[in-house]
């Protein structure tokens, strides 16, 4: 059964059958990889449409330029992301930048990490992570 994939380049929907999710598939828009091993910055209306089309978990890490902690911990997440996609699309959404979504999603405490399934929140974790512990908790995830 193919899963829906969201390009983070030029958000084009894909279809992926399941036993090519690990061939490094690339868009058939754009033609650029769909997972990079980088976590994707995205904006309000970019992940919207990841969320709504999308068919793999998604773990968003809510974060501000001015955080301390959020810059601490940007290279464990980074490095995350190498380890968990294509099983997980690792996003970023600033803060500063989507305050909507932030208030939306009632972030309180930054960095938070979460993992939406479906367009549905699943999990929530504030406060840094190093990379092992992020991909523990994100591959423990009830989804």
């Amino acid at each position: 059964m193919p899963m829906h994939l969201v390009c983070t380049a030029c958000q084009a929907v894909n279809r992926v059958p399941d036993e090519r999710l690990h061939d490094r598939p690339d868009c058939g828009r754009c033609h650029r990889p769909l997972f990079s091993a980088h976590p994707a910055p995205l904006n309000k209306t970019d992940f919207e449409r990841q969320l709504e089309k999308s068919d793999i978990p998604i773990l968003v890490d809510f974060w501000a330029p001015w955080c301390g902690p959020c810059r601490m911990m940007a290279p464990a997440f980074e490095q995350a992301a190498a380890q968990l996609e294509p099983d997980f699309r690792l996003v970023k959404i600033n803060t500063e930048e989507e305050q909507a979504l932030a208030a939306r999603y009632a972030i309180r405490s930054i960095p938070t990490l979460a993992i939406f399934r479906h367009g549905r929140e699943v999990q929530r974790q504030a406060g840094a992570m190093g990379t092992v512990d992020i991909v523990r908790w994100a591959r423990s995830a009830a989804i």
